[in-house]
């Protein structure tokens, strides 16, 4: 792994909160992947989205490629409606916030964070690193 990615990893361990959701272009639409005060706990290249005190509501993988412009993550899901899925997405990351745009499964990765159909953008803020 090249070490800006290796740097990238680094930065995503902990758990986060999100601050801002819009699915298919339309800002705060039902969540059918996440509930209110849910966490996203990111350790090593595995993520896990629950509720504290209450079952998971989704978890799965991802893999990292900060050599491209924009930086590249792939999710993985291994639970939920969209187990064995898997969506392209571009991120930014800063020490407090983070923030991706996600691609249905079998389209292209996004090139931008303006959203719209079969687009997923979600940005979080850092609670505590692992």
């Amino acid at each position: 792994m090249d070490e800006m990615t290796l740097s990238d990893l680094q930065g995503l361990q902990g758990q986060w909160r999100q601050v801002r959701f819009e699915e298919n272009g339309i800002a705060d639409p039902p969540d059918t992947h996440s509930a209110p005060g849910a966490i996203l706990t990111i350790d090593g290249n595995g993520f896990h989205v629950g509720v504290p005190g209450q079952a998971a509501i989704l978890e799965g993988s991802f893999v990292l490629d900060a050599r491209k412009l924009p930086k590249v993550i792939t999710w993985t899901d291994a639970t939920g409606e969209d187990a064995g899925k898997s969506f392209p997405a571009i991120y930014e990351l800063s020490d407090k916030d983070f923030t991706f745009i996600a691609a249905d499964e079998g389209m292209p990765c996004p090139t931008d964070f303006s959203g719209g159909q079969g687009l997923t953008l979600r940005s979080l803020t850092r609670i505590e690193p692992l």
